[in-house]
């Protein structure tokens, strides 16, 4: 999911009525059949709370979304306002120089973790060596690395430990800390070493022993002891090697989660990224590798299909979720249609879309668009994710579960006949295969062997139930639920109760749009941070005490409305009447909570209006706003903050094409473009699907393609942009695919 910033959530569920302790873990619930009505795209929105427009009146058009992953194109933006690019390709060199390379760079460390080249004798320190130590660290530090050698030659026997060190004063500058690094070792002859410390200052010790033969642990030159690699990882710039990730119809997880098996390194401790991106697009995005060198990626590089990696940079820190400004997204829109075209050439259908979309556009840049959460948010069948969070906080782990391990017929159907023509992904087969077959019989083995292992909350749950296994199936009825679920990952497990705050916030957007429309009214809530300038008391505001008397915070993490400020906590306040009307303030600077213990409600019939909706056992789970603590720690909700409207950064642009082949590239990927420049091996044509019977015959229709750049900031999803411009005539198309590296 390119416009979302959340990790991705489990495969989406169908809603099913258990019957609580008469259903064990391996009863199957099987979710109703996907081709219903229920399923359409305006009737989904509509489950989602997804109902009002920014500008209804303005005409929209039709075209289809995402008919080839070439034509979503998404680009991560740091936070310093860049957006990120593939500028060069890891590995791009032919096969015969990599393995060059590799092998001078891995003979080059070898050498560097023997020296010195000779152990015995004493390397006498010449004058000149004295007055470099002493321009470089003063005369502290080189009358004590001195006398240091003087012991260390001394004791040849002694462990590192043995001997004192001494700590020098900072070096601002990499270049200085490296040219000290080499002077130790030179001077010395590598009887001392070096390495840098927190404030970049330059720790000077003995080396440990080493044994000619390099077998025994403690010796001098020992690979454990001494800093890896010639310099150490902060003389490369840092232990994380940030890199830009490039893939193209795939998961960001599934490209992860390869990388980190092939690295033999666990993803959640050594690889960082700052969001997931949507699977079928081209995405380019940064991650950060912890404790990974650049030739240990070359081979896994060449291995990677339809994914590629490039920009390699040390640095000193990882990346956390949330850590970038946004997305830059190049949206095609294929065979669109437009109102009054009927009757027109190509040639004026395309001029009648410019004088559409370009109006369309002007007001899109002005007014924005109601910042809903996208259908990602909860997810692609009949039920959502927000179902299971719902029964989540209600205490009903079991029907979660249940939820969690449904699936549809039509996928087990599909699955289970070679000659199915129904159009469901290998993965999704394979998940309701191995759902059923664990509902069939209640053993983890067989499931999880056809469980694909991107289906994380899935095989989490499989897995721990597993366990009882051995037990009767009346012991299995009475199964630990919440243990089940807490095996979940807890990124993916937090998913569902968001999914129900997403709900929720979505329909009080719809709500507050369709009753006030872009007028400030009162007691609608700001975050105070934004507008301290602005408050008719410019004192600090008191902080907000809730029922509990604890300090209203805002919770860091993806649910924040922006990112983190500079004050310990981030508040929103009402406005008051006066401030409502004093033009201070416009509907870009009015905020909407999701529920929580930790938030303030709208002080106006919109707060009124959550604990109608969520008080509502068939439309919001029969919840109160006021009361989302639990006993579970984890599902407790403490709530935050979303602007409710958006729009994109710097405006929105468009360019208008005609073509007849629907396999024409109407845009350039960054790949493509190196390709062109000869920056990255061509990869061979793809080959051309076989078309209806009038391309058979050689007629091609001529079509008209929209052709959509914007940018938006984080967790704004670029389907609800395209909503408010083409008025729900975005059609999202039904691809089949493989899932791979």
């Amino acid at each position: 999911m390119a416009e979302r910033e959340e990790l991705p959530s489990d495969r989406p569920v169908k809603r099913q009525k258990l019957s609580g302790e008469e259903q064990a873990p391996a009863a199957a619930a099987v979710a109703p059949t996907a081709a219903n009505d229920a399923n359409s795209e305006v009737e989904r929105e509509i489950r989602a709370g997804i109902t009002a427009h920014v500008n209804p009146d303005a005409p929209g058009f039709a075209g289809v979304l995402k008919q080839r992953y070439v034509d979503f194109l998404v680009n991560e933006i740091v936070p310093d306002g860049r957006v990120i690019h593939l500028e060069d390709v890891l590995g791009a060199k032919k096969p015969e120089e990599q393995a060059a390379e590799v092998k001078e760079e891995e003979a080059a460390e070898k050498q560097a973790e023997k020296e010195p080249p000779k152990e015995e004798g004493k390397k006498e320190i010449s004058p000149e060596d004295i007055a470099k130590l002493q321009a470089t660290f003063g005369e502290r530090v080189t009358n004590f690395a001195v006398s240091l050698y003087e012991k260390v030659l001394s004791n040849p026997q002694k462990k590192a430990r043995d001997f004192d060190s001494i700590l020098s004063e900072p070096f601002a500058e990499k270049e200085d800390r490296t040219a000290a690094h080499q002077l130790i070792r030179e001077v010395f002859a590598g009887r001392l070493d070096s390495s840098t410390q927190n404030g970049n200052a330059i720790k000077v010790g003995a080396t440990p022993p080493r044994n000619r033969n390099n077998n025994n642990r403690g010796k001098w030159g020992s690979n454990e002891n001494g800093p890896k690699g010639k310099l150490g990882w902060d003389e490369l710039g840092g232990e994380y090697l940030h890199f830009t990730l490039y893939k193209e119809n795939k998961d960001t997880m599934e490209v992860i989660y390869f990388i980190a098996s092939q690295l033999k390194l666990q993803q959640h401790k050594h690889l960082s990224f700052a969001g997931t991106k949507d699977r079928r697009g081209v995405t380019v995005q940064r991650v950060a590798a912890k404790r990974v060198r650049a030739h240990q990626l070359e081979p896994i590089s060449r291995r990677l299909n339809n994914a590629r990696i490039g920009g390699l940079k040390h640095e000193q820190h990882p990346l956390s979720l949330g850590d970038l400004a946004g997305n830059e997204f190049v949206i095609t829109l294929r065979d669109c249609h437009f109102p009054g075209e009927e009757g027109k050439t190509c040639a004026e259908r395309a001029e009648l879309a410019k004088s559409i979309v370009g109006p369309a556009l002007e007001s899109f840049n002005t007014r924005g668009f109601i910042n809903y959460y996208g259908l990602q948010r909860f997810g692609s069948f009949a039920s959502s994710t927000d179902a299971v969070g719902v029964r989540i906080l209600n205490g009903d782990l079991s029907g979660a579960v249940s939820l969690i391990l449904s699936y549809s017929p039509d996928a087990l159907a599909a699955a289970q006949d070679p000659n199915s023509t129904v159009m469901v992904s290998s993965d999704d087969k394979n998940r309701a295969l191995a759902i059923h077959t664990w509902h069939s019989g209640g053993r983890a083995g067989p499931a999880l062997d056809l469980l694909p292992k991107r289906f994380q909350a899935e095989r989490s749950i499989i897995q721990h139930l597993g366990w009882e296994e051995k037990r009767t199936r009346e012991q299995r009825r009475k199964s630990d639920w919440q243990g089940a679920l807490q095996a979940v990952p807890r990124n993916l497990r937090m998913m569902y109760t968001h999914a129900y705050q997403s709900l929720v916030w979505n329909s009080v957007a719809a709500t507050r749009w369709q009753r006030f429309g872009d007028k400030v009214v009162a007691g609608d809530l700001v975050l105070v941070h934004e507008h301290r300038d602005k408050e008719v008391n410019s004192e600090p505001a008191e902080p907000e005490i809730d029922a509990d008397g604890e300090v209203v915070i805002l919770p860091s993490g993806e649910d924040m409305a922006k990112g983190p400020a500079t004050d310990a906590f981030e508040r929103a306040r009402a406005l008051s009447a006066d401030e409502a009307a004093s033009g201070k303030y416009n509907v870009f600077d009015i905020v909407l909570p999701l529920p929580g213990f930790d938030v303030e409600y709208p002080a106006n019939e919109i707060g009124q209006f959550y604990k109608d909706f969520m008080g509502d056992k068939e439309r919001g789970g029969g919840l109160d706003p006021h009361d989302m603590r639990r006993r579970w720690k984890d599902i407790s909700l403490s709530g935050g903050y979303r602007k409710m409207m958006a729009r994109p950064v710097g405006g929105a642009a468009f360019e208008v094409k005609t073509y007849t082949n629907d396999e024409e590239d109407l845009v350039e990927t960054d790949l493509q473009k190196l390709e062109k420049e000869g920056k990255a091996t061509p990869r061979p044509p793809r080959e051309a699907k076989t078309g209806g019977d009038e391309q058979m015959e050689g007629v091609q229709e001529e079509k008209v393609a929209v052709i959509l750049k914007f940018q938006l900031g984080t967790s704004q999803y670029a389907t609800m942009a395209l909503r408010e411009l083409m008025k729900g005539g975005a059609t999202a198309y039904q691809p089949e695919y493989n899932a791979g590296r």
